[in-house]
């Protein structure tokens, strides 16, 4: 009964949701927005439709697409890891009943740590606990599906790469046949060699910057990512293995 008692009354003190744990959101939203803003323009003044209609292997829409599907990925990470900060924000303003109040928390990674440490603490029957291969295992928890950030950008770069292969073997396919007393011939060669030198540049252009603002993207998550984990690390440290350490004191 005291232990429910507890529990409710962990309820009741939990804090609201801090507005700082969803900062990584925001700054996607602001850099997302910029990134839009720059796009609408190029569309505007026709760069970007140039690239469109020049490009007739249509690398450039499909990097532009896995663009747009990463930075959906990299937005539901932004989410994930606030709600995690969510959860780190109450913990800092927990009671010094661990149990009970890791008992009222939300399913998360972070609450799911505290609960395995009052387990373990729980099992062992006092002494120091050592969280270290716990904290390793929330860190790779954590940092796990930010990896595909670095994976998509590869992509985005590897395709601009093939891009620019395939467009100077376009460029360079007509050379081989080339009649230079053939006015026609020639004519008809550099428009070919123009075309392909066009899917070079392009391609090439899109896998670059698409991949430079995705890793920018995934760098802001990574950042909130790292901040979180040692947020959970000192409190965990300063607060709560104390607490399971010495639960009378």
């Amino acid at each position: 009964m005291s232990l429910i008692a507890d529990q409710t009354s962990a309820e009741h003190r939990a804090p609201p949701a801090s507005d700082e744990a969803f900062e990584p959101v925001l700054r996607w939203l602001v850099f997302t927005g910029v990134s839009v803003f720059a796009a609408v323009l190029l569309w505007r003044y026709g760069l970007m439709r140039a690239m469109i209609v020049a490009d007739r292997t249509r690398i450039s829409s499909i990097i532009a697409a896995l663009y747009v599907a990463a930075s959906g990925h990299c937005l539901w990470r932004a989410i994930a890891i606030s709600r995690e900060a969510q959860v780190a924000a109450a913990l800092r303003a927990a009671p010094r009943d661990a149990a009970a109040w890791a008992a009222s928390l939300p399913r998360s990674l972070v609450a799911d740590h505290v609960r395995d440490l009052c387990a373990k603490a729980s099992g062992q029957g006092g002494g120091r606990l050592d969280q270290t291969l716990l904290l390793r295992a929330l860190a790779e928890s954590l940092a796990a599906p930010n990896k595909l950030g670095a994976l998509a950008a590869d992509t985005l770069l590897k395709l601009g790469l093939l891009g620019t292969i395939i467009g100077f073997i376009l460029m360079l396919g007509p050379v081989a046949g080339l009649d230079g007393g053939d006015e026609a011939s020639v004519k008809a060669a550099m428009g070919v060699m123009s075309t392909g030198l066009a899917v070079a540049m392009y391609t090439t252009l899109a896998g670059l910057i698409g991949a430079l603002l995705l890793k920018a993207q995934y760098l802001l998550v990574e950042a909130a990512t790292t901040k979180l984990f040692w947020d959970v690390v000192r409190t965990t440290e300063t607060k709560i293995v104390p607490a399971l350490e010495h639960p009378h004191v």
